[in-house]
């Protein structure tokens, strides 16, 4: 198997054990620590950003914003996430993938509660914006984190289970939503919502208590140090590096455009099109996110058993097919609710392997900004998807917005992905 850098070691673990918990069960004391910081991280992430698509109906109808407008609050933020997610990885790689990521739950943390005190829909975009320069920058280095202290046999394993955290802050926000708008006006509902997205800031006492930097993340550090020889920002973009940042930007771009063209516009979709009420929508959402944090597990199991690529493959068409016939065929109320299960399953799934997949691409000098470049420059170009679906909504239905953007963008997925080399069981070095 050839890689990016010919200069770079490939060895490979053998993978005996494939179940699931197996990683769990051979982990020390180090590594689960920062196994349960890493999932706490990225559920408490996953619920801060779910926040705003749950609350979108409620900002549309107080502030009389259209569609579009909506959409491009989400849109602005993921844009940011993108620079935030490569210069948080490239702070990774020069102060420390634990010290970058203290850093980054804090920033977005605060400027969740500045969400919650706006005035109008302009600062709500500004503080959202700014608030994503610290999301990117959390997945970024928690990923890298992950990446490194697990061995190579459990590595796909325990990122795609650290990645399932998201549908656990998803639910989250599905039950805070649910509470919040039940007890009190729609107008002050969703002001409390993001000052419950405020509540990361707490993760970081344990964090720095309990966390420890990786070993090869730390020697190639002093490595560097030593010889003045310290990552350039855009080495990325250097042959024979290059090819791999293209491809695996063009991947992630797929990926996350089709997950977030499905999942911001579905809870409106619920509302708008099948004119449920947002506590009566909370059953379909709960098992959308039932099945997308089933996805994530099985993913996690799956890109160990049968490989990174396996994965991608065959999650990005089954998402297509269900995607399709959730928005596209005249079903029922109770026929949609049962496809929620395979929409979350498919939609989620293949997200499991995509840390694990991204880290053994680079060597250890690049990877945290490899890895933070290249899933945020997916996550920016798919922040334009959920603007788009609102744009077209316009001419069109919400459903066949949500299709078009959505298959269009799990093709893109599986093509990248088909061009790229397995990395299962890859050995990391300190290079």
């Amino acid at each position: 198997m050839t890689t990016a850098d010919p200069s770079q070691r490939i060895e490979r673990a053998a993978i005996e054990d494939t179940s699931l918990l197996a990683f769990y069960r051979d982990m020390n004391a180090p590594e689960r620590r920062t196994f349960w910081a890493c999932a706490a991280g990225w559920a408490l992430d996953g619920m801060d950003f779910m926040i705003y698509p749950l609350v979108i109906g409620t900002i549309i109808a107080l502030w009389k914003v259209d569609a579009a407008s909506a959409g491009l609050a989400g849109t602005v933020t993921l844009l940011a996430s993108a620079i935030g997610g490569w210069l948080g990885g490239y702070l990774s790689d020069h102060i420390g993938r634990v010290r970058t990521l203290q850093i980054t739950i804090i920033w977005f943390s605060f400027f969740s509660l500045v969400c919650a005190v706006v005035q109008n829909f302009d600062q709500l975009l500004i503080a959202r914006a700014v608030l994503g320069l610290g999301f990117g920058g959390e997945w970024a280095a928690g990923a890298v984190l992950m990446g490194e202290a697990i061995r190579p046999q459990y590595r796909g394993r325990a990122v795609g289970s650290v990645q399932s955290g998201w549908a656990v802050g998803w639910g989250l926000a599905v039950l805070s939503q649910a509470i919040l708008f039940s007890a009190l006006p729609p107008e002050t509902a969703w002001r409390w919502m993001f000052v419950i997205g405020a509540l990361p800031a707490l993760l970081v006492f344990y964090i720095r208590r309990s966390v420890t930097e990786p070993a090869i993340a730390a020697e190639a550090r002093a490595r560097h140090a030593e010889t003045g020889s310290h990552p350039k920002l855009w080495e990325i973009f250097t042959f024979p590096i290059v090819k791999t940042t293209v491809l695996a930007s063009l991947m992630a771009t797929g990926c996350q455009g089709g997950y977030y063209a499905v999942t911001f516009w579905v809870p409106q979709f619920l509302t708008k099109e099948r004119h449920l009420s947002i506590v009566g929508s909370t059953g379909y959402l709960a098992t959308l996110i039932i099945g997308s944090f089933i996805g994530y597990l099985v993913g996690a199991w799956l890109a160990d058993r049968i490989g990174r690529r396996n994965l991608f493959l065959i999650f990005s068409l089954g998402a297509m097919a269900v995607v399709l016939l959730y928005t596209q065929l005249p079903l029922t109320n109770e026929i949609l609710w049962i496809l929620g299960f395979p929409l979350g399953f498919f939609a989620s799934g293949y997200f499991s392997g995509i840390g694990a997949f991204l880290t053994e691409l680079y060597p250890t000098r690049l990877r945290g900004s490899g890895q933070g470049f290249c899933y945020n420059f997916g996550r920016g170009i798919g922040a334009l998807f959920p603007f788009l679906v609102g744009a077209l909504s316009a001419t069109t239905s919400l459903a066949n917005a949500i299709a078009i953007f959505a298959v269009a963008a799990y093709a893109v997925f599986f093509i990248a992905a088909f061009a790229l080399p397995e990395t299962r069981g890859r050995v990391l070095y300190a290079d």
